[in-house]
């Protein structure tokens, strides 16, 4: 019995492992906080002892100063391994309400809501191709020489030739302005036009890459769209084939179910199951991790002299208490979320195994271990009162006439030689 992960189950799969995981940051974050700001105001209390000390200069404080530094480095190392046994409880608490958290939920799974509604597209953002290339500023050319005829030098002896040899100087002088100011003119002119030729090679390179970055985002809208669209016909048609009681489909829900029903990280569980439609059977195998998995840390302390953070383990007792307890949480959490989940009563019993996927290490070869063996009907299981304090899940498998084994913590496994049998039948 080997089930893959259909489409709409692994999304939920997925979208049950992110919540996990955002409670947990959300909690890790609160804790990091109230760290960081106690050791912040350590620092801070140890630098103005530091300035005031400097300040004096005197041997006596400087000592007073060590010692304090070092009652804030212990207090920070206490700190650390508070930080470290608030996770350790964390996990022992999320592994002992392994089946109380999933009493405060419903399993069922609305499949018209997991259709998407709106698409959310993310704004068109071109960055720096949004800014066009700089304009070319406009060229500025020097003044064009004027020409300023030689004053008469009156009526001295010579002066009308020596007016003309002026003239003809000045006219040479003219004439050698003007052609380095057409040079001038004709090189900024030149330039002015390269730039522009460049500006505008700049420019259609910064709209043609443009034009790519937004065909590339209107083509993940698209994609996003057809996404959507198919997410929804497929949901449509799921919902449509569990109308009219098509196995598969019957399969496809179960498997979101139980993809859905996030558990604790030191105790994942996985599933695979079958449906027969002609017995309306569920027969449901639950894998649970080895008790080596779970942690076996009591308590963590820390040694001033020695520097060092230590650990002290659990009793055995609370460690195989533990142990068992999850396994069995666990096997009757899989059949309240299944039978919770199935309000139109597709599924009338459910055949589960729950126990451990190893290595023989006789053989070497992949086996399983059988921990609890139960079958349940759907018309006794959904009478019983779950959330009642009273309740203890040994028991409740106990009353489902459960193979259980006499030791789950050494993987002891469940007798089912004498067959299983369900309550009221």
């Amino acid at each position: 019995m080997a089930t893959r992960r259909g489409l709409f189950a692994e999304l939920q799969y997925q979208a049950a492992q992110a919540e996990k995981r955002q409670r947990q940051q959300r909690a890790a974050a609160h804790r990091a906080l109230l760290a960081a700001e106690k050791e912040a105001a350590q620092k801070a209390r140890a630098a103005e002892r530091a300035a005031a000390a400097a300040a004096k200069a005197s041997t006596k404080e400087q000592a007073r100063l060590l010692k304090e530094a070092g009652l804030l480095y212990v207090a920070a190392r206490l700190s650390e391994v508070g930080s470290l046994n608030a996770d350790l409880a964390s996990t022992f608490e999320e592994i002992d309400g392994i089946l109380a958290t999933a009493l405060l939920v419903d399993s069922y799974v609305d499949l018209e809501a997991l259709k998407v509604t709106t698409v959310v597209h993310p704004p068109f953002e071109p960055g720096a191709l949004a800014v066009p290339t700089p304009p070319v500023a406009a060229p500025v050319y020097p003044a064009e020489p004027v020409y300023q005829e030689p004053q008469v030098p009156g009526v001295l002896f010579g002066a009308k030739k020596k007016h003309a040899q002026a003239i003809a100087q000045a006219q040479t002088t003219h004439e050698q302005a003007l052609r380095r100011w057409r040079e001038q003119v004709s090189a900024i002119r030149t330039a002015h036009v390269s730039a522009l030729e460049q500006r505008q090679r700049a420019e259609d390179a910064r709209l043609a890459k443009l034009a790519a970055a937004r065909a590339v985002h209107v083509e993940a809208c698209r994609r996003r769209d057809a996404d959507a669209d198919e997410r929804n016909r497929g949901l449509t048609r799921l919902i449509n084939d569990l109308a009219f009681d098509v196995e598969a489909a019957i399969r496809e829900y179960v498997g979101i179910v139980l993809s859905n029903s996030a558990y604790p990280d030191a105790f994942p569980v996985t599933h695979d199951y079958e449906f027969d439609l002609s017995s309306r059977e569920l027969r449901l195998a639950a894998a649970v991790p080895e008790p080596s998995a779970v942690p076996s840390v009591k308590e963590y302390k820390y040694a001033p002299r020695k520097d060092e953070i230590s650990s002290t383990k659990l009793p055995a007792t609370v460690q195989k208490d533990r142990y068992a307890s999850a396994v069995f949480q666990t096997a009757v959490r899989t059949l309240h979320d299944v039978f919770g989940a199935d309000r139109q009563g597709k599924i009338h019993s459910i055949a589960l195994t729950v126990g451990v996927d190893r290595i023989s290490p006789a053989t070497g070869l992949p086996e399983t271990i059988p921990l609890a063996i139960v079958a349940a009907d759907r018309a006794t299981f959904r009478k019983f009162r779950l959330d009642q304090d009273e309740i203890v899940p040994q028991k409740t498998l106990e009353y489902l006439g459960a193979a259980l084994s006499p030791s789950p913590f050494t993987l002891k496994p469940a007798d089912a030689s004498r067959g299983i049998r369900q309550r009221g039948q």
